[in-house]
């Protein structure tokens, strides 16, 4: 419950934020979105099995699954890349963060 009432709030914010005018704001909302994304991920591998998954350590039955981990890293590597590069965007000239038109 917790972890979807944390998905919902990310969620909000960023598609809050994407609908926004600035560019930085279109990042933050970005990378909010991300966020849920990757604890939407983590949560569909169980958040009730705590155990790492490595074998030998523990018992099958309560290790996480891998898999979705591994989707998040993916993810976070994804998220990571395109954040800098509208990052960088803003930084340019050509992607200032503008609130209003420029006056030519």
């Amino acid at each position: 419950m917790t972890v979807a009432l944390g998905i919902g709030i990310l969620v909000t914010g960023g598609v809050y934020l994407l609908l926004q005018r600035g560019l930085v704001r279109v990042i933050f909302g970005f990378v909010l979105l991300g966020h849920a994304a990757n604890l939407l991920l983590l949560s569909s591998g169980g958040t009730w099995l705590r155990e790492a998954a490595i074998v030998g350590t523990a018992d099958p039955e309560r290790m996480a699954d891998p898999l979705p981990q591994a989707f998040v890293l993916t993810a976070i590597v994804i998220t990571f890349g395109v954040t800098v590069y509208l990052l960088a965007l803003a930084g340019s000239e050509h992607g200032s963060d503008d609130d209003t038109e420029r006056s030519r």
